[in-house]
């Protein structure tokens, strides 16, 4: 597929999305990029790491998170697409779910749309990523973790958001599915659907699992969130094993390390000695 002008073959490595959070509250690292200057410094920091992609996101969305107007999100965020596109070479993605953010920042030259929705809450956005010829990557999620078959109801909503997708012409290489790990997922389901990413995978689209830092790694290992890292790293191998195409970390280096080695031992010819 391509994202942007950059081609993301298929069943090669698993590529690393870099989270850049321009937020105040953040659960990981609000308030840290906040302005256009560390925000810009930290994109520099996360591109030298190796970052595939650049994922911009201007509203918090942890646990018990305030929703911000469309008209700040979009202050926050469009300066800093901008700013990106002129200063580096690695595709942009905006994290939102509504369509005036959207649309803003695919005018400012945004080339991924990650909607934490799917599509489900404004399908307007679906309308935005056909005209602007922008990937997707579609997230599950709920309001509540209310589930009479888990996984398969997960696969049944991701295929309500690939509907809405075809509705408006979006092309199917231009489509990832995220689980949506932390969303209207219990710990234990959180924990079932990343051992499950092969049904998702099976789907036939490119899976991205953004799991870093999350509360599904501090729960099980008792960890505050800045003790995390080798949790998501541990769910980045995971990830390749299960044959996800992305990830999307906020330690970029460390991830793009573990994933080597895994990628090293996965892709060995077999009959060595």
């Amino acid at each position: 597929m391509y994202i942007g002008q950059r081609e993301f073959p298929p069943g090669g490595r698993v590529y690393v999305m870099g989270i850049l959070n321009v937020t105040p509250d953040s659960f990981s690292d609000g308030g840290k990029y906040d302005d256009l200057e560390t925000a810009i410094r930290q994109a520099e920091r996360l591109v030298e790491e190796g970052a595939d992609i650049l994922d911009v996101g201007g509203e918090s969305t942890r646990p018990g998170y305030v929703p911000v107007s469309g008209r700040e999100e979009i202050q926050r965020t469009v300066p800093v697409i901008r700013e990106l596109k002129k200063r580096f070479d690695v595709p942009v993605s905006i994290d939102t779910y509504k369509s005036e953010v959207a649309e803003a920042a695919l005018d400012a030259g945004a080339d991924l749309l990650n909607d934490i929705w799917g599509f489900r809450r404004d399908e307007r956005c679906a309308q935005l990523a056909a005209e602007y010829g922008a990937a997707v990557c579609l997230m599950h999620n709920r309001e509540t973790a209310e589930y009479g078959d888990f996984v398969p109801e997960v696969i049944a909503d991701l295929q309500t958001s690939l509907a809405i997708a075809g509705k408006y012409g979006i092309k199917k290489d231009k489509i990832i599915l995220d689980p949506g790990v932390g969303f209207g997922k219990t710990l234990e389901q959180n924990r079932i659907i990343i051992n499950h990413l092969e049904d998702l995978v099976a789907l036939g689209y490119p899976v991205l699992l953004g799991a870093s830092r999350k509360s599904v790694i501090g729960q099980t290992l008792m960890l505050p969130v800045n003790e995390r890292e080798e949790g998501t790293m541990a769910l980045s191998v995971i990830a390749a094993m299960k044959g996800c195409g992305f990830v999307r970390v906020h330690d970029v280096e460390k991830n793009m390390r573990v994933l080597r080695m895994t990628d090293a031992v996965l892709h060995s010819e077999s009959g060595g000695r």
